[in-house]
């Protein structure tokens, strides 16, 4: 079963990578929940593979900052 689940979380990481799709778009491409997902990334996947962890973070990041950038503009636009 680990090994069903480290798998799992690394195509994860590559599939977040490769797309930049959010834990959302990526729990529905692999028909899984997003709390599953949101678990593989931050908690099983930094055991199994730091370098994939380290850049699925950076584009998690990335994409609050737009989030939040999104957020301003629009408030500021009231």
């Amino acid at each position: 079963m680990t090994d069903i689940v480290e798998q799992r979380a690394c195509e994860l990481a590559v599939y977040i990578i490769e797309t930049g799709a959010t834990v959302r778009a990526a729990a529905k491409r692999f028909g899984i929940s997003k709390s599953t997902v949101h678990k593989d990334i931050s908690q099983r996947l930094p055991q199994y593979n730091r370098l994939l962890y380290q850049q699925v973070r950076q584009i998690f990041f990335f994409a609050k900052l737009d989030r939040d950038d999104d957020i301003l503009r629009r408030v500021v636009m009231l």
